[in-house]
């Protein structure tokens, strides 16, 4: 059966989970175009991981050596825990927890570097942090986080049960005597104390994001809610200004109309005005010639008259 590449599988479970679906699917549809239907098949078959998965797979490949560290760590606490060797566990205990915590810094710095990663605040630690610590106790689970696919976190569990027949404790090298079961006890209730110390400081992270998130949403919805009303407000500011526009646009048709009225009765009247001159020139000018006529006939009665006189 084929199957891809291996870099090809690093790099989608290396791109965060929001981009991961899109990235695969461009993968198996380049597969499917090559006539590799069958590799495109398996690609399609990959599932996106959680965000605090891909963190842990992010670590395995970007950083293997780290993480082939905690699995020789891991050995060694589960050999020391077989064992019973008491200052040796209490060692590779402080430095289980040096490890891990060095480990969720590095993933930190990683996440830093991806373009689109969640922010620092927002990175779920708490999670990458529990999924470390059980692969230090599970063999299964840190040869998941060895191959760079972990799906989801995995809660710390602690390092499971220790066989109690015939348990010694182991100095150095010289077999000494058997453990007490009151000891045995004891180094159970240390591990459940541990055990119930990580969920509570998980469930104090996972509260904490919570609160956080809460705090979001509520900002969000609060900006929804004054978005909606500017919204509403810008609306109807628009729906006025379409209705004052609406009214002016009525009232200069009207008064264009009016215009065009006043235009033509103005045309009107300087045409009468013009016609009007005309006919004043006119009657003036009769008036003169009629007034000149008048004078000439006066003038000739009186020549008319004076003669009269002298032959008188």
């Amino acid at each position: 059966m084929a199957h891809p590449s291996r870099d090809l599988v690093e790099r989608l479970y290396a791109t965060p989970p929001d981009r991961f679906v899109a990235a695969r699917d461009a993968a198996a549809e380049e597969a499917r175009g090559a006539g590799d239907r069958a590799t495109a098949r398996e690609i399609a078959r990959l599932r996106r991981p959680t965000v605090a998965a891909w963190l842990v797979n992010l670590l395995a490949i970007r950083r293997p050596e780290l993480v082939a560290e905690l699995a020789q760590l891991s050995e060694a606490l589960r050999s020391a825990q077989r064992e019973l060797r008491g200052p040796r566990l209490r060692e590779l205990s402080a430095q289980r927890r040096a490890v891990v915590g060095g480990l969720v810094a590095e993933v930190r710095k990683l996440a830093a570097g991806i373009d689109g990663a969640p922010s620092a605040g927002k990175l779920p630690l708490a999670e990458v942090e529990a999924t470390l610590n059980a692969a230090l106790s599970d063999a299964e689970v840190a040869e998941q986080v060895r191959s760079g696919r972990v799906l989801r976190a995995t809660n710390y569990a602690g390092f499971g049960e220790v066989p109690r027949p015939k348990l010694r404790l182991v100095t150095g090298g010289a077999e000494e005597a058997p453990v007490p079961e009151q000891q045995v006890e004891r180094a159970d209730a240390r591990r459940a104390r541990d055990e119930r110390a990580a969920e509570r400081a998980a469930s104090a992270e996972r509260a904490k994001r919570r609160r956080a998130l809460e705090r979001e949403l509520a900002k969000a919805r609060a900006d929804q809610e004054r978005a909606e009303s500017e919204l509403t407000d810008a609306a109807r500011s628009e729906q006025d200004g379409a209705a004052t526009l609406d009214q002016i646009e009525t009232e200069l048709a009207e008064l264009e109309r009016r215009r065009a009225v006043a235009e033509q009765e103005l045309s009107r009247a300087k045409l009468a005005r013009r016609s009007a001159e005309r006919s004043l020139t006119a009657a003036r000018r009769r008036t003169g010639e009629v007034e000149a006529a008048v004078e000439a006939l006066d003038a000739e009665e009186g020549d008319a008259a004076e003669g009269g006189r002298r032959a008188d």
